[in-house]
This record gives C-alpha cells, structure tokens and sequence, in this order.
C-alpha cells in the first residue's frame, strides 16, 4: 500500500516543490494540496491521509491552531515544515507538544528542486511519521517522587533521543526530584532551537534545565542539555564531572551526537553512570549505550509500544546495549529506583 499524503502549505512555490517530492517517490500517493487550513480540513475528511505536510505559517488559521483541531477530532501523523529560525522554535515546540511527529525545513525556492539530500530527508521524515501512532495530547502525569534519600556529585544521568524525543524528555525529567543526580541531554535538535526548548523545561521541571555553555560542573539537580550545533561530553577532573563541547564532524549523522556523549560517560562515569535512549529514527547513541553497559552502567531502553519511532532503542537493544527495556510511562521512576539501589 502506498501512503497517502496530504501537503497543507501557503506558498504556491513551495508547495510545488513538496509535491514535485513527493511525487517522484513511488512509496507516496499525494492525495491533496492546500493553501490553507479551510481547504485542508476538507481534504483529511475526504482522503483520510496517512500523513500530513503541514505549514506552520498560513493565514487566518495558523498551522499549529489547525493541528490542535484536528489532533483532537482524528488525529493524524503530521510533520511541520517551517523556517528553522529560533523565532519558530517555540511554535514548533508547541506543534510537538500538540502531536506532531516532526518537523523540516521549508525548501529554498530555486536550490532545494534539485537538492538531493533535503528530498530524502523530508520522505523519510514523512515514512518514519506514516508509521508512527498518532494520539491526541494527553495531560501530564503529576510528579509523585520525593526527593532521593541520597544525592552526591558521583551520580550522573546521560539522556538520549532524536524523533519524538522532546515530549519524551520532558515525560521523564519533569518526575525527577529536585535533589536528582546531574542529568546530560543530546536531543537532534537544530541551533536556537535547544535553547527555547530548555527554557521550556526548566519551566516544567523540578531540577533546573539549561542549554550547556562548555566548562560548567555537573551538579545535582541540574539538567544539561547539548545545543544544536555542539557535541556534549562528560569529563572527569579530580572527583568531580565537567562539561565539555566539541565542534567536531557529525557523528552518526547527527551533532549533537548521543552516540559522542555516551561514549564520553563510558569512558569517565563508568558505573556510577545511568543511560537512557529514547525514541528517535536511526541508530545514534546505540554504540554509545553499549560502551556504557560494558564499563559497568546500568542502560534503559524505551519499548516498542510507548515509542513515537522505535528506531534508535530498537538498535540499541538488538547491540544487546539494554540492561532494562522500560515504557516510557515507567522510565522515571525505573531511573530513580536504580540511582537509589546504587547509593545504598
């Protein structure tokens, strides 16, 4: 069966090209494109597509008002395009939040027509997200962990994840108490974009939330969260943790890379080191997870079930890399019990 797609997009230049895309791609029957969120809402009830391209951008009814309607009448697998500027990554951040599998950047008019590699990262994007169970928002669970009996700098968190990863994120660390060991995050996520998304965090959550600078101490009760553009590291200097940033090359496709961050905690936290890789398309972060367990971590993989994509724990468990395979809903308070048996 080919997946239906639907295209929701202002421009008429850039809807072409998304079509023209789309098109070319015998994996995909395009069913409809819509200037706007009137026209589309007639087209998911007439075609019932099985994934949605959807501006964020378009007059009278934005993007993300009409993926709110929609989410909660028949919710429906749907990738935002949109400049990628940190002016659009709380619009974005909020499209996630509302139920959105993942967004792209609007192609450039005149390049991107030709432009091999962004056609292949958005028909991925839009195959990974056909696959995906979409749900309307659920409202989050309260946080019912008290504070650990124990907390010291030797105890440190490594969190992984790439697609559908920002709620998941936010699902775990929003149950960590505020005297919670020190928490490192590689989240796939472009520059300006982390730094809105910490912001965001640090909001919700009980621990403090921050996008990593370089240099900082690893302290409990803190969350440190790589910026889009940087690989995060853990070292180890003396007794205690320090952060680190590298501008390196892409590793496994991806800086920040999981996979760089991990490895860096296998290498200086060992066994008082606690892994944990999330959804995401691809395989970031498995090798690194399976370092870690070797050096002595205990490492949690999310299941199949509560994963948006079970792309990066599913590598990673068949590495053998998971000492535990946790539903997402379970993945905090595994995590905690596991830091509490470690201190006593």
């Amino acid at each position: 069966m080919r997946i239906k797609v639907l295209v929701v997009e202002n421009s008429t230049l850039v809807r072409q090209v998304l079509c023209d895309i789309i098109r070319a791609d015998t994996a995909f029957l395009l069913v409809g494109a819509a200037p706007d969120a009137h026209v589309a809402k007639q087209m998911v009830q007439e075609f019932r597509p099985d994934v949605i391209a959807l501006d964020i951008e378009m007059p009278k009814v934005s993007g993300v008002r009409f993926l709110e309607v929609m989410m909660k009448a028949m919710p429906t697998p749907v990738v935002m395009i949109s400049a990628l500027s940190k002016q659009k990554a709380n619009d974005i951040l909020r499209a996630l939040e509302l139920g959105a599998v993942d967004y792209m950047a609007k192609p450039k008019i005149g390049i991107t027509s030709g432009d091999k590699n962004y056609s292949y990262v958005f028909t991925q994007k839009l195959k990974a997200a056909a696959r995906s169970t979409p749900s309307s928002p659920t409202h989050a669970r309260e946080c019912q962990h008290a504070e650990l009996r124990k907390t010291s700098t030797a105890k440190v968190i490594g969190i992984g994840a790439s697609t559908g990863g920002a709620e998941a994120i936010k699902d775990v660390i929003m149950h960590f108490p505020c005297n919670a060991p020190a928490t490192v995050m590689s989240l796939h996520m472009p520059p300006g974009f982390t730094t809105s998304y910490a912001h965001r965090l640090n909001q919700l959550c009980k621990i403090a939330v921050k996008e990593a600078k370089g240099g900082e101490q690893l302290l409990p009760g803190n969350a440190y969260l790589a910026p889009g553009n940087r690989h995060l590291m853990v070292e180890k200097k003396g007794a205690n943790y320090w952060l680190k940033l590298d501008d390196g090359p892409k590793v496994t496709g991806h800086k920040p890379s999981v996979d760089v961050m991990f490895s860096s905690l296998a290498k200086h936290a060992k066994k008082n080191a606690v892994s944990v890789l999330l959804t995401g398309m691809g395989k970031d972060g498995a090798k690194g997870m399976a370092e870690m367990k070797q050096a002595g971590a205990v490492t949690f993989c999310q299941d199949k079930n509560s994963s948006l994509i079970y792309g990066m724990p599913r590598v990673a468990i068949e590495l053998g890399a998971a000492s535990h395979v946790v539903s997402l809903s379970n993945m905090s308070g595994a995590i905690l019990d596991t830091i509490e048996a470690m201190s006593s």
